[in-house]
């Protein structure tokens, strides 16, 4: 089957933000009295929707998470980067791409523009504000591809989270999950991806194994 559209995940597949996420999420919530470490914050809560997050976390105190969001911003600013061989991969697609997060979109337009992405993804950014369930749900790359004016079935959605991974499966596209990030591929397998990907500079050649 053709492929017509690649939609890209944000965090982890085009920035480098989910190693901060987790160190600063996990200092956030020890100090609500959790005892947890980084491999249990990645395995529990990397890729999952605000609304996930909101119902396991549950009550906070007045501003911890104003704090939490301020320290997120500050290290982000301070050490955000591109993911490994992203540009390259944009570079060599000739395809129409675009980006599906469950993050906000203030935060993925922040992501976009300190890491020099933002020109290439212009007009072409969905978060999960946009619909009524986060990934692991398929709306939001339903919706992308809808707005895009590609079908399901035409589409390959580049993931590195099981939540996304999953969500790509439920929506009909074809999913290729990142490896070569904080998910080790053992979490990733099984879960009805195409295939696995370690190296996104070789992404434009795998889709055209695809096409």
């Amino acid at each position: 089957m053709a492929v017509d559209l690649v939609i890209f995940d944000c965090d982890g597949v085009l920035v480098d933000s989910e190693p901060i996420s987790v160190r600063v999420g996990v200092a956030a919530l020890r100090r609500l009295g959790w005892s947890i470490d980084e491999a249990e914050y990645a395995e529990r809560f990397v890729g999952c929707s605000t609304e996930y997050w909101d119902e396991h976390v549950g009550e906070t105190p007045p501003g911890w998470r104003e704090q939490l969001i301020a320290e997120y911003t500050a290290a982000v600013k301070a050490e955000l980067r591109t993911v490994e061989g992203i540009e390259a991969a944009l570079d060599g697609l000739t395809l129409p791409f675009c980006v599906a997060s469950n993050g906000r979109h203030a935060f993925i337009r922040h992501s976009l523009e300190l890491t020099g992405l933002a020109d290439r993804f212009a007009g072409r950014v969905f978060s999960a504000e946009d619909v009524a369930r986060g990934k692991p749900a398929p709306d939001l790359f339903l919706h992308a591809a809808a707005t895009m004016g590609a079908a399901p079935e035409r589409c390959v959605v580049v993931e590195d989270s099981p939540f996304g991974v999953m969500a790509a499966v439920s929506a009909g596209m074809r999913c290729l999950a990142y490896a070569g990030g904080l998910t080790p591929a053992a979490r990733l397998t099984g879960l009805g991806a195409t295939a696995l990907l370690h190296d996104l500079s070789t992404l434009p050649d795998l889709i055209r194994s695809l096409d």
